[in-house]
């Protein structure tokens, strides 16, 4: 198993949580982003920087992800295409994304973004707060201790 990490919109809290998970496992973390970030200096913690652009951190997660990988993002068509190549999504905040609540999820961020198209205020999310540092490596533990 990899750990694929949705870098440039993950919190600072979940890396951190995750790099200590890759230094206790030794399971390979390969950060992907567009911009050049500080990690620690581990042969097995890694950072994929490709171009700035829309989807293209996205898009090379998916051409990389293989079947049982997990891939840590709060991007919702990004955590639908992973559970269809059969691999897992875990969201920054500890939800864990399933085939059978991935789709009623995107059908609530499109509408969420038809909402913010027509001008209508529909808010953000909360600032991630240590109930969501306790749920994220809580999830995180359950997913590493089944492998």
């Amino acid at each position: 198993m990899k750990i694929w990490v949705d870098a440039d919109a993950c919190p600072v809290p979940a890396k951190e949580i995750l790099f200590r998970a890759a230094e206790r496992t030794g399971l390979e973390l390969i950060l992907v982003a567009n911009h050049a970030m500080r990690k620690p200096k581990l042969a097995n913690i890694k950072l994929l920087q490709v171009p700035g652009g829309f989807d293209i951190a996205d898009n090379e997660i998916i051409k990389r992800v293989e079947v049982g990988d997990l891939v840590i993002t709060s991007d919702i068509p990004l955590a639908a295409e992973v559970i269809e190549k059969n691999a897992q999504a875990l969201n920054p905040r500890g939800e864990l994304y399933s085939a059978s609540t991935i789709k009623s999820l995107l059908s609530m961020r499109d509408l969420m973004d038809t909402l913010r198209g027509s001008g209508i205020q529909t808010g953000g999310q909360s600032a991630y707060s240590q109930s969501d540092r306790r749920m994220f490596a809580s999830q995180l533990d359950k997913i590493l201790a089944s492998i």
